[in-house]
């Protein structure tokens, strides 16, 4: 049986999981909004699809398994608004389903360790509108859903290597601040397993090993790149945007524990340490 897979907002994560699916011989389209996107996705061998250009009924009609990795909105989850129907006629076909969300619904613990198993609590607009969305998606009768709640998000292009090297780099001061992060190589890896060994109604975190405070990742950048370590600024002097400034509203560490004993994964970069030094290497 072919394996036809349907990305919603073909984004950084998707893209790292095509490239591990489509050596194996599957058929992948990815929507996004930017025709020189597009073009980029082609090349890489994903099908694409323009959002709110093409329609996208024969490939939803083909796909086996299916992932949206879009936000939502004030208005919404942007995929359900405008095909909420469809994915709920193609919902009990489908082997697996998939839906990108956050840590953030969990809200503040203050440094405190949070699973999968606790309460819903976001402080945050942006958490409360994922925590909408995750009820929204399972809602639709029969769709093998999986959640997958993101930590902070780094990878090739997302790491603070650029900030550091041109003098941008701040190590903004939080005390008891930690953050939980994730590299896009094992995200790629947690969904594929989880894509081999469906749960449907699961919820997996997907973070490494070791939540720490975020001007600790500056400064071990620096280290690496063999420059001065940026000056520490506190939180309260710092000028930061408002989304900046929500994600140190919230302060967890976030545990892992369920995709290693569920799934098996053992993590590519189980701290940023890791991490950082192969993205280094990657780019020499």
């Amino acid at each position: 049986m072919s394996k036809v897979f349907f990305s919603f907002g073909h984004g950084y994560s998707a893209r790292a999981l095509a490239a591990r699916l489509l050596p194996q011989g599957w058929r992948i389209y990815g929507t996004t909004r930017d025709t020189a996107k597009a073009r980029a996705l082609r090349a890489e061998g994903i099908i694409p699809l323009l959002w709110g250009t093409d329609d996208l009924t024969p490939a939803l009609q083909e796909a086996t398994h299916l992932l949206s990795s879009a936000g939502p909105t004030e208005d919404g989850d942007p995929v359900l608004a405008r095909h909420r129907d469809q994915i709920a006629t193609i919902a009990p076909r489908l082997t697996w389903a998939g839906y990108l969300s956050t840590t953030g619904v969990y809200g503040d613990h203050q440094g405190g360790w949070v699973d999968e198993d606790t309460p819903l609590t976001p402080s945050t607009k942006r958490g409360q509108l994922r925590v909408t969305a995750e009820a929204e998606w399972q809602a639709i009768p029969g769709l093998p859903l999986h959640i997958f709640r993101l930590a902070g998000i780094y990878g090739p292009g997302r790491g603070p290597f650029e900030k550091v090297r041109q003098g941008t780099a701040r190590r903004i001061i939080k005390p008891g601040q930690v953050f939980s992060r994730i590299h896009v190589d094992d995200i790629a890896q947690v969904l594929e397993a989880s894509i081999n060994a469906p749960h449907p109604g699961t919820a997996y975190n997907l973070c490494d090993d070791d939540p720490a405070p975020p001007q600790d990742v500056i400064a071990h950048a620096a280290e690496l790149l063999g420059v001065a370590v940026p000056e520490a600024v506190p939180f309260d002097d710092a000028e930061l945007s408002p989304m900046a400034r929500s994600f140190y509203a919230e302060s967890k560490r976030v545990s892992n524990r369920r995709i290693k004993d569920d799934l098996g994964v053992r993590l590519i970069h189980p701290d940023y340490r890791h991490g950082l030094r192969a993205l280094l290497a990657e780019e020499g």
